[in-house]
């Protein structure tokens, strides 16, 4: 499987920009792109240096913000206020 065949690099970057920002779910990933967490780890394994992926890997594991179901139900919002006007 290689989901970064129908990605342009434009929506590559941002699904890794995205994978990034502890409070970006991997649900919203997926609603949005398509991708699900599997596939958004394998482009995250391909499209980064081993060093940075292992780091990503490490910060992101049981962290409870990376996924819906885990979250605090205060918390509702679907992406950060500062990328509310961006645009793909």
């Amino acid at each position: 499987m290689n989901p970064s065949k129908h990605l342009t690099p434009e929506i590559t970057d941002r699904i890794i920009e995205m994978a990034w920002e502890d409070r970006t779910t991997f649900e919203a990933i997926e609603f949005q792109f398509g991708l699900n967490e599997a596939q958004v780890i394998a482009l995250m394994r391909q499209a980064m240096k081993a060093s940075s992926f292992r780091m990503w890997r490490k910060r992101v594991a049981g962290r409870k913000t990376k996924h819906l179901k885990q979250r605090d139900a205060i918390i509702t919002r679907f992406k950060s206020s500062d990328q509310k006007n961006r645009l793909l």
